[in-house]
């Protein structure tokens, strides 16, 4: 079977969802262009897919340099027809102790789920819309999210949840603007795994977890799941175990694009009037 892209940036592939989803590309056959902050991991990602991938190293954080970062990337590769967004961290805070509540570790938190997203996203559109104009071409950008951004139940990661909603919201309305523009060959996809089996919950960044790392499903089943459904090239939403029920017909996600659908046309009409 053919691959799914000509070449793939995956943001966020030194580990869990990013590094399992790049090295599956790449033995499918896409061309995989691996990101992180972690020099070593990305070597050896590297020595260990021969020709199949390529290797910057980028701290996202620092969104100063992220234009830069983008311009480097597609001086090098600019044949990349899709990029993974799959960074991400999550911390504890308990709200009911506000002393105990670590502000600048809760802004790292948000910079990394969420600000740096939109940043990567307007370095990255420009290319993704060029590539999507060509006669027989499209492209596709794809957003790790997570079903706590749908129903924020893990109460212990509050800000975690909320990045993750607005990653939701964002990506809702980055897609009806790209329709609107005319980029309909340009696809947004959001992904939302269930509690997967990745350093994201153990006890090195959340230390009153014990045996943190074994939450969740195990990766590689997620990873082929991710995997059929970006194979399909026709989903917008990719859902894994619980939220895969809420964005059916009759599920609550289902209802709420109903609404953001209709909405959109009823304000959009409305609006008319008021923009220059």
């Amino acid at each position: 079977m053919a691959p799914i892209y000509k070449k793939a940036l995956v943001v966020g592939a030194t580990s869990g969802i990013g590094e399992a989803l790049a090295a599956k590309l790449a033995v499918n056959g896409t061309k995989v262009v691996v990101v992180g902050r972690r020099q070593d991991r990305l070597d050896a990602f590297v020595a260990g897919h021969a020709n199949e991938a390529a290797a910057v190293a980028c701290d996202i954080t620092k969104l100063a340099e992220i234009p830069e970062f983008a311009r480097t990337v597609l001086g090098r590769h600019p044949d990349i027809d899709c990029v993974v967004f799959s960074s991400g961290i999550q911390r504890a805070f308990d709200f009911g102790k506000p002393e105990a509540v670590d502000l600048a570790i809760l802004d790292g938190e948000l910079t990394t789920n969420y600000t740096s997203y939109v940043h990567l996203t307007k370095a990255f559109l420009p290319h993704l819309q060029s590539i999507s104009s060509q006669d027989g071409k499209s492209a596709h950008v794809v957003f790790i999210g997570a079903t706590l951004g749908l129903v924020p139940t893990l109460l212990r990661t509050p800000n975690y949840c909320a990045s993750k909603a607005a990653l939701h919201s964002f990506v809702m309305t980055l897609r009806q603007q790209l329709i609107d523009a005319g980029f309909s060959r340009l696809r947004v996809v959001e992904v939302f795994p269930p509690a997967v089996r990745t350093e994201l919950h153990d006890e090195k960044h959340q230390p009153d977890l014990v045996n943190g790392g074994e939450i969740g499903i195990p990766l590689a089943e997620f990873t082929d799941q991710l995997y059929a459904g970006l194979e399909k090239g026709t989903e917008d939403y990719i859902a894994v175990g619980q939220g895969e029920g809420w964005l059916k017909d009759g599920g609550f996600e289902a209802e709420r694009q109903r609404l953001f659908h209709e909405q959109h046309g009823l304000l959009k009409n409305l609006l008319r009037k008021f923009l220059k």
